[in-house]
């Protein structure tokens, strides 16, 4: 209701507390290399070959040259006592999960699964990073290293460590995420917004 909903003042303490747990870590990127390179290396090694083939599996044999070498396809948030599953297809109209909302139960426990795929090349230091905002105050960051990958047919999922949904009258309500996955280029492969809902129980 109106009169339990955060001032500015509360909704700045939460925000003040979770930039105490960030951290930054010290990352710095390989030396890029391309597929047909790391093939061409050490051919004359037949069982380095074939730990090269192991590791990188099955490589798309034809892509469109114009298509985009990382596709974010899906976020879900797995979470095992949603009644229904929680998820959001990021391929189509990223426009209309603006005026949508996730709703979810308040205190559960939850990871938020990211599938992708590769297509031409490796891409190195691909990271997730969301903000949380409530009521146009940001309250919350996090920053997910979800590492380098190579081009395969199968689409990769990532899946953040279990976070819980916060919980009490305070935290019920409309929280506003702003998602962007980006690697060590800074190459933007998407940015998307989303809603969800803390609720005091689960609704359809």
């Amino acid at each position: 209701m109106a009169e339990h909903e955060p001032t500015t003042e509360q909704l700045a303490q939460i925000a003040a507390e979770n930039e105490e747990d960030e951290h930054s870590v010290n990352y710095k990127p390989p030396a890029q290399k391309s597929i047909k390179e790391i093939q061409e290396l050490d051919q004359d090694d037949e069982s380095l070959r074939k730990y090269k083939e192991t590791l990188l599996g099955p490589v798309p044999a034809a892509v469109d040259p114009k298509a985009p070498n990382v596709v974010v396809t899906k976020l879900t948030l797995v979470c095992t006592s949603a009644p229904l599953p929680l998820e959001l297809d990021l391929t189509g109209d990223l426009e209309k999960f603006k005026k949508e909302s996730f709703m979810m139960k308040e205190g559960v426990e939850y990871r938020i699964k990211i599938s992708f795929k590769v297509n031409k090349e490796i891409v190195s230091g691909l990271r997730y990073q969301q903000q949380t905002f409530r009521k146009g105050v940001k309250v919350d960051k996090t920053d997910y290293m979800v590492g380098s990958y190579g081009p395969r047919v199968d689409e990769y999922e990532f899946l953040t460590p279990i976070e819980e949904t916060p919980k009490g009258m305070l935290a019920r309500g409309c929280y506003h995420m702003k998602s962007l996955f980006t690697d060590d280029d800074k190459t933007k492969h998407l940015s998307w917004d989303w809603n969800l809902n803390i609720s005091k129980e689960w609704k359809n």
